[in-house]
């Protein structure tokens, strides 16, 4: 629907750009397909005035003529709706080229490199190259999962979607009915925000964990999109970045370099293990979970109870 809707507006500007003289109601009824798929005249003005009024919000001049016989008729006119010419000095060709080459690696590559091809035909300074302005930076947002361009286009256009998703703590993967809300990029993780439809609460996945296709379905959103979703900051909380305590646990050597990042202290207990205090916040039992069996919690006692369940739980199946 969003695409149709999309097609008429896109038609409706055509139509009012490339007149010379204002065309009637009825003119652009029979000038365009879905306005002639109209079910009534009624249905057919309250479509044209939502239409009219989207097309102003989204910038477009549209003037309303009355003729010598008091038909009313509308026109874009192009001198009306022309953007003034774009300049772009070095600095602002250098952040373009920058935030570019984020995407070089992505499934959005193409659409960047494109949008800068656009930029240098509109007047981007001929001595400057984008790519190769601070050259030192090397800035990256890996993409690897194949469900990030179907989410990304499912938030986008508001389309309920369906997954296969496996939890940390489960051996396999179980459906998911989820109205996507937004992605982030946190760590070199990709996660979604959305509402859970058979939980009836807002959850966040990581995108490496979902298993299969991701599938649209048809339907309006039931849950109000809130004004900010706070992707990052519930990530966050999981991996104890807002942790008040510490925990003390035995570590592999040679293994968990994400953990040792995060030590407060390190130290060698021999027979290839190390000891590190870590900060302890909501959901590190669930992380502690991910790196099996190069990982033996010592206190507190209610963490080291927390990650044993888990584990029992992914025995289990």
């Amino acid at each position: 629907m969003a695409i149709a809707k999309a097609e008429r507006l896109m038609n409706l500007a055509l139509c009012l750009l490339g007149t010379r003289r204002p065309l009637s109601k009825r003119e652009l009824r029979e000038s365009i397909e879905a306005y002639l798929e109209a079910g009534s005249d009624d249905s057919f003005n309250r479509m044209f005035e939502r239409d009219k009024d989207d097309l102003r919000e989204l910038g477009l001049v549209i003037e309303t003529v009355e003729n010598l016989d008091g038909e009313v008729g509308y026109l874009a006119r192009r001198d009306s709706n022309r953007l003034p010419p774009i300049t772009i000095d070095a600095e602002e060709a250098a952040a373009l080229g920058l935030a570019a080459k984020v995407w070089q690696q992505a499934r959005l590559a193409g659409a960047a490199s494109g949008a800068l091809q656009k930029l240098r035909a509109a007047g981007l300074p001929e001595d400057v190259d984008p790519y190769e302005a601070h050259s030192a930076l090397e800035p990256r947002i890996p993409v690897h999962e194949a469900s990030f361009e179907p989410l990304m286009l499912a938030c986008r256009d508001r389309r309920p979607v369906i997954f296969d998703y496996r939890k940390a703590t489960a051996a396999r993967p179980e459906p998911r009915h989820i109205e996507p809300w937004a992605l982030e990029c946190w760590r070199g993780h990709w996660y979604l925000a959305g509402w859970d439809r058979d939980r009836g609460a807002e959850r966040v996945f990581r995108l490496s964990r979902i298993t299969g296709k991701v599938r649209a379905r048809a339907g309006k959103f039931t849950a109000e999109i809130p004004d900010v979703v706070t992707v990052r900051e519930t990530v966050a909380s999981w991996a104890g970045e807002s942790a008040d305590r510490s925990a003390l646990i035995r570590l592999r050597t040679g293994a968990g370099y994400p953990l040792r990042a995060k030590a407060a202290h390190i130290r060698e207990v021999g027979e290839g293990w190390d000891e590190l205090e870590i900060p302890y916040g909501h959901g590190l039992d669930a992380w502690l979970v991910e790196f099996g069996p190069d990982v033996v919690v010592l206190e507190p006692a209610e963490l080291r109870a927390d990650v044993v369940d888990r584990l029992r739980a992914v025995a289990k199946g």
